[in-house]
Parts: C-alpha cells; sequence; structure tokens
C-alpha cells in the first residue's frame, strides 16, 4: 500500500527505434512536477539501430537494451526495480508536468493498483494523426472512473500486483496491457482513469504506418481472444461494434467468392450491400466526429477505419492459420 507521502515512483519507458520522439518523451518525464530524488527512469530498449540509445543518453537514466519485446522487457525490468509504483510511459508518448501528481494519489486506495491518464494528440500537424486522435480521444471518452483496461501508454501500477497475477504475457507482443488489465480486475482489484492527467501520443503519421501497426493489433488480439473469451464482446474502448467489423469484411469477402460460381451469382449483390453499410457506418461516425471536433479532416477516418478493419482482418487470418498450422506465433 502506498504511504500517504509521496512514494518513489519507477518509470519505465520500452523502445525500440523511437528517435523522433525519444527526446520529447524523456524530456517531459524529467520536467514532471515531482521530487526528483523519488524518481527512477528506466528506458528498456529492444536493441534499436536508431539514435534511440543516443538521445537517451543525455538524460540521467538506466538503460537496459536487450532483443526483447515490450512485455519481456517490463517482466525484466520489474525484477531489478525496488519502487513499489511502477509508472509505464510508452516512448511516443509525452505527459504533462502534473501527470504524476494528478494520478499517484489514487493508489492509496489498497483496491485501487492501477491508474492512467487521458489521451491527447501530439503531432497534431499531420492531418491523418490528428483525425487518429479524434477516434481514440472519442473513444476514452466513453470511460468511467472505474475500468477493466487500461493502456500503458501512460499508466501508474503497483508492482506487487502485477507480480502477483503472474507479470505480462510475454506471447502477447500488443494488447498485453489488456491482458494484464483482465486478470487483474478479475482478481477484484480497481483500475482508475483520470481524464484530466494529460498524456499526449505521437500517432502513426501515414496510412502505411497506421495499417502496419494495426495489423499487430489483429494479429494479437485474436491471441488474446483464445484466451479471454468474455472480451470478444468488447469494452468501452474497444467496443463490439469495432470487433464485429472485420466479420463483416469476412462476410463481404466470402459471398463475393462464392458468386464467382455462376449459380450463387447472386451472392454478389449481398456482397455489394455489405459492403454499402459499412461505407455508410463509417461515413456517419467521421461525420459526428467531424462535428464534435468541428474539424472537416474527421473525414479522413472513412479512410482510417476501412485500413483498420482490413488490417484486423489480414491478422486475425494469419494466427488462425499459424494457429491452424500448429504454431504459436
Amino acid at each position: 500500500m502506498v504511504g500517504v507521502s509521496p512514494p518513489k515512483v519507477s518509470i519505465l519507458v520500452a523502445t525500440y527505434n523511437t528517435e523522433l520522439t525519444m527526446d520529447g518523451c524523456l524530456k517531459a518525464i524529467f520536467e514532471l512536477n515531482y521530487p526528483k530524488e523519488l524518481l527512477e527512469v528506466i528506458v528498456v530498449d529492444g536493441c534499436s539501430t536508431d539514435r534511440t540509445l543516443e538521445i537517451a543518453g543525455r538524460y540521467p537514466v538506466k538503460v537496459i537494451s536487450a532483443p526483447l519485446n515490450a512485455p519481456a522487457a517490463y517482466n525484466y525490468a520489474l525484477k531489478i526495480v525496488e519502487s513499489e509504483v511502477i509508472g509505464f510511459i510508452d516512448a511516443d508518448a509525452k505527459v504533462e508536468k502534473e501527470w504524476l501528481n494528478k494520478l499517484v494519489g489514487y493508489l492509496d486506495d489498497p483496491q485501487v493498483v492501477g491508474v492512467s491518464g487521458g489521451i491527447e494528440t501530439w503531432n497534431k500537424e499531420n492531418v491523418w494523426a490528428r483525425s487518429i486522435g479524434y477516434d481514440l480521444e472519442n473513444r476514452y471518452a466513453r470511460l468511467k472512473k472505474s475500468v477493466v483496461r487500461i493502456a500503458t501508454m501512460n499508466l501508474l501500477m503497483k508492482k506487487s500486483v502485477i507480480e502477483e497475477v503472474g507479470g505480462f504475457d510475454e506471447h502477447l507482443p500488443s494488447q498485453y496491457d489488456t491482458d494484464l488489465g483482465f486478470r487483474i480486475t478479475s482478481k477484484g482489484y480497481k483500475l482508475f482513469f483520470e481524464p484530466d492527467a494529460k498524456c499526449y501520443h505521437f500517432n502513426r503519421a501515414t496510412v502505411k504506418a497506421y495499417f502496419k501497426q494495426q495489423l499487430q493489433y489483429g494479429k494479437n488480439t485474436v491471441k488474446l481472444y483464445f484466451k479471454h473469451s468474455k472480451l470478444i464482446k468488447g469494452d468501452r474502448i474497444t467496443d463490439f461494434g469495432m470487433n464485429i467489423q472485420p466479420l463483416l469484411l469476412l462476410a463481404v469477402t466470402s459471398f463475393f467468392l462464392l458468386g464467382l460460381v455462376p449459380l450463387l451469382r447472386p451472392l454478389w449483390y449481398v456482397s455489394a450491400f455489405l459492403l454499402a453499410f459499412i461505407f455508410a457506418y463509417y461515413v456517419f461516425s467521421a461525420a459526428k466526429l467531424a462535428v464534435k471536433f468541428k474539424d472537416s479532416t474527421a473525414m479522413l477516418l472513412i479512410v482510417i477505419y476501412f485500413v483498420r478493419s482490413l488490417a484486423w482482418f489480414n491478422g486475425a487470418i494469419i494466427t488462425t492459420v499459424r494457429f491452424l498450422a500448429g504454431g504459436r506465433r
């Protein structure tokens, strides 16, 4: 249990080839309005090949460099830190000066084992990144104070409880935070969300980069659902409507392919109807956010939604084929 006086906090920054954001991330951490003698910052690097480590070397941080994915890196770092309070901040994120002060008090409650701040966009000057940010902000705006899971993008947690539930699942290169949150809250502990503690995330700036990111999410989401089937119904961040979209794309593709058989040619109309329905839903969803955020560039979300569903669809297919072939990855 965290005491009344400010606790020592060990902040873990997992990174790999993040030279573009590393300086801004660490600069923000060291500008936190929190006693410096109570802060320990550890950069856990997956053997970057760019200037990430050179940039990290400009700051008084401990560096662990090993060929590990993020959950494995976190598990490794947790073995060497002494602080009971662990901060997680992604290398492509930066937090406001009062971020830690706004969050740490929640951990005084023995049942509250983790708390996260709200997410806004770092690189708003890029229209794709800004549009992706609108989608994220809208999804996080649906959260209540108590949540089932929360991202490690910006998060404080009690080390003892992470260890109690067995740490991070190293077989989930992404979605490991969802898995951890589900295991923690299933034991009766609480995770809180405090939107007033701001974190600014550097969103993907191109459609290609976004597809690549979401493809990995798609691969690992299937693994996650194999492990926790209850999560298929979704939550306030990723609802059932988002989860079902790749299945609708599967239906579109299946009906189209079946329609190649002359006797089944009418299925092309079903395929076209489903595709038109998906498109109309995306237009409606994007328009709502364009109005909400008073920015017409949010209409680019029509493309983003299609790209995300296509990436998740492909990721799910890849993981399922590998699973059926007897592989684990």
